[in-house]
């Protein structure tokens, strides 16, 4: 079955790149990743404030860790291993205009259940 396993990748950028960071993040890096074999599907996401209300009261939850999130849908681990992913996480503007710029970043792979 394919899409078995999801490739998490969250970090934050400095506030003076983030409008740089979301263009290259969509125009080159994604469309980059998305001709990888095995990669299926990519989500962004930003992380923001909200209520949530457990045990019958609302409680406040602030943004903890990084604000971007990345969600790859992949068909397999090996698809992180592979030379196509290799070249494609380096091509483009991302090594050197981006890149330099992030902090906090957090990798996961999960396997869906």
């Amino acid at each position: 079955m394919p899409g078995k396993y999801r490739f998490i990748v969250s970090m934050d950028v400095a506030p003076e790149k983030e409008a740089l960071f979301n263009e290259i993040y969509d125009q080159e890096h994604i469309p980059n990743l998305m001709q990888v074999p095995g990669v299926l599907a990519v989500t962004r996401a930003k992380a923001q404030p909200f209520t949530l209300n457990i045990a019958g009261a609302p409680k406040e939850v602030a943004v903890a860790g990084p604000a971007y999130f990345a969600i790859y849908e992949i068909e397999s681990p090996e698809v992180l291993a592979s030379e196509a992913w290799g070249k494609a996480v380096e091509a483009g503007r991302w090594p050197s205009e981006v890149r330099p710029f992030t902090t906090n970043r957090h990798h996961v792979l999960a396997k869906v259940v």
